[in-house]
């Protein structure tokens, strides 16, 4: 049995900020909060017995700063690897602008259909097929041993690409995960898509 792992970055936006769309283009790091979150993620792993042996981040610091203190909790050290592909989608002229402005700019149907489906706004930049291409090639490494991937909220919500019916999985799924949040996949030897086991799960 493969089993492969995704986690959200915990929280950048301290809890009297307003939030903000925050892409590729915004590094910020872990609040307080942020950190605790990863500790908690850590904790869960280690009393789950759950061990990757790799840790894919993105380029981002919120998320190579989850993988740092998740690594803590391990008792064997994962190989910690950079890898782009995982970076947050480009939110161009919304960048860094507060959902109510977001809103105000797309409309409300363009932003539900993001939501629900993943069918990305105009003036938002991602190339969402090359997003899918990369969960498939990271998952399939999980084939022998674990992995986990730490990335942000628009990458994430395109791993059901996994279950090979993306469709079904968001009528039955919130396609968003939680910041701090885990989700679980796994895919026995005679299986060619990858079983959604655990979806954005956040670790007290």
């Amino acid at each position: 049995m493969s089993t492969f792992l995704i986690a959200r970055h915990g929280n950048t936006f301290e809890k009297n900020e307003t939030p903000r769309r925050v892409g590729k283009r915004t590094d910020l790091p872990l609040t307080a909060k942020g950190l605790e979150q990863a500790h908690a993620l850590g904790r869960y792993l280690k009393d789950q017995q759950l061990k990757p042996a790799t840790i894919v981040t993105s380029s981002l610091q919120r998320t190579k700063q989850m993988a740092t203190i998740i690594e803590l909790y391990l008792e064997q050290k994962p190989q910690i690897i950079e890898d782009a592909r995982f970076d947050e989608i480009d939110y161009g002229i919304d960048e860094n602008k507060t959902e109510e402005d977001v809103l105000q700019r797309i409309g409300t149907q363009a932003m539900e259909a993001w939501n629900d489906h993943g069918i990305l706004p105009s003036g938002w930049y991602a190339d969402l097929n090359a997003i899918r291409a990369a969960w498939h090639d990271v998952a399939e490494q999980s084939t022998n041993s674990m992995i986990l991937v730490i990335t942000s909220n628009g990458i994430a919500r395109f791993a059901p690409s996994l279950t090979g019916d993306e469709v079904t999985f968001r009528k039955k799924n919130e396609l968003k995960m939680a910041t701090g949040a885990l989700s679980i996949f796994t895919r026995d030897e005679n299986q060619k898509n990858w079983v959604c086991h655990l979806w954005n799960f956040r670790p007290s």
